[in-house]
């Protein structure tokens, strides 16, 4: 083997080697938990459901498959679009504090306070990949998540979300007879509570690191 193709093939290896050394059980649930908490896949059976009935099939991979995609997009880019506009990651985490706070509140309260508007073309990409897995609130969450979990637990929470995502709404009806509307409700409300705690967490974390920085 040529010696820069070796020293490139062995530079790999130890970037990969570092990369999974970074892998954590706890952020990887800590990240599917606000994830789930906000795209709230199985909030969003009923209306998966009414989608069906009205003649509009959705299909589950291209729709999880089109979601992956926009938040691959925005969590590789969007560190890079904010530079160009001067916001550090932790004030963008702070003002993505907010809007998981809003999304919280209408978990736990029952009341719309961020309006997602759809199309009526392509039930698989808008609505159901757009806005409703991959929306506004998820992605600033995604992208808020870079200041606190490393970029493999955020990435493999994420994965884990979508197929959970995938499985939701290829069993449609299965999932909804054996959880029924009650626990669905139930299920709601408590990751709303997980969300707020969370989202407050987040912006406590990040407001002291902007006050205090790191010299």
């Amino acid at each position: 083997m040529h010696p820069i193709k070796k020293y490139i093939y062995i530079h790999n290896i130890f970037i990969m080697i570092e990369f999974l050394s970074q892998i954590s059980f706890v952020e990887i649930i800590s990240v599917f938990i606000v994830m789930y908490a906000i795209i709230d896949i199985t909030g969003s059976i009923p209306i998966f459901i009414s989608m069906e009935d009205s003649g509009k099939h959705i299909k589950p991979l291209q729709a999880t498959s089109v979601a992956l995609g926009l938040f691959l997009v925005f969590f590789f880019t969007g560190e890079a679009i904010l530079n160009l506009f001067g916001i550090d990651i932790h004030s963008f985490a702070v003002a993505g504090a907010f809007v998981l706070f809003l999304l919280a509140l209408e978990m736990v309260m029952g009341r719309e306070f961020i309006k997602n508007e759809s199309t009526g073309s392509g039930a698989s990409i808008v609505p159901v990949a757009f806005p409703l897995i991959a929306g506004p609130g998820a992605i600033t969450a995604l992208l808020s998540l870079r200041a606190d979990y490393a970029v493999v637990n955020i990435l493999l929470g994420l994965l884990l979300n979508l197929i959970l995502d995938y499985l939701v709404i290829r069993y449609l009806d299965k999932i909804q007879k054996l959880l029924g509307a009650n626990l669905i409700f139930i299920i709601r409300k408590f990751f709303g509570v997980i969300l707020l705690a969370m989202a407050i967490n987040m912006f406590v974390n990040n407001l002291m690191v902007i006050i205090h920085p790191t010299p």
